[in-house]
């Protein structure tokens, strides 16, 4: 398989977990008293934080792993399970827990700033999103496959940010179901990947999986 269909697959992965057209709704929701110029702080600062997290977590996500004796399949298998349900979630249209609980979206509305907690995390930046980078940082050992996942990271941010900034007419000219069948067409594809982990995971813990 060519390098850049591997780096095709990792930025359609992670483009589809965080889900910055699935963020919109919860978006405009809690943003819906703020005027014009905060509502593009606001997007601004949720994107790079989300950047920032996503990033930290590509060069420390696996020493942290192995400071608890957490093996990478294992790792695999659990990180598998987390996107999978929130897959199924997503396929159902709805906002996994995992992203945001009710109580969070509870407490957001009474914040005076949503941008870090919860829009970037855990909605966008969650479990999920950054179990996928940790893994995906496994695959790409070296600096310079590294550098690139840095750069696909940085793309979906500025995804997210182009995403949150143009929110309203995106969500007058799709409506709630158009949103929603993206939603369930990244949830689709979250779900393929999810399997591709837990599979991965479970030969390496059990060889014998792999067959003569």
């Amino acid at each position: 398989m060519e390098p850049y269909v591997d780096y095709f697959k990792v930025f359609a992965g992670l483009i589809s977990i965080v889900n910055p057209i699935g963020a919109i709704p919860v978006f405009v929701s809690l943003t819906v008293d703020e005027k014009a110029d905060s509502r593009k702080k606001i997007a601004k600062i949720t994107a790079f934080t989300t950047f920032l997290v996503l990033l930290v977590s590509t060069f420390l996500g696996e020493p942290i792993l192995s400071f608890f004796g957490i093996s990478i399949a294992s790792f695999r298998v659990g990180g598998g399970i987390l996107i999978l349900l929130m897959a199924i979630s997503m396929m159902h249209a709805r906002i996994s827990h995992a992203k945001h609980s009710p109580e969070e979206a509870k407490e957001a509305v009474q914040k005076e700033s949503v941008a870090v907690v919860p829009l970037a995390i855990p909605f966008l930046a969650g479990p999920g999103a950054i179990s996928s980078v940790i893994l995906y940082a496994h695959q790409l050992p070296g600096l310079h496959q590294k550098l690139i996942l840095c750069v696909i990271i940085a793309v979906v941010g500025l995804s997210i940010w182009i995403a949150l900034r143009l929110s309203e007419p995106i969500s007058a000219r799709l409506g709630a179901t158009g949103i929603n069948i993206i939603v369930r067409l990244m949830g689709l594809i979250l779900a393929s990947i999810a399997v591709e982990f837990m599979a991965k995971g479970l030969q390496d813990l059990f060889p014998t999986l792999k067959g003569p």
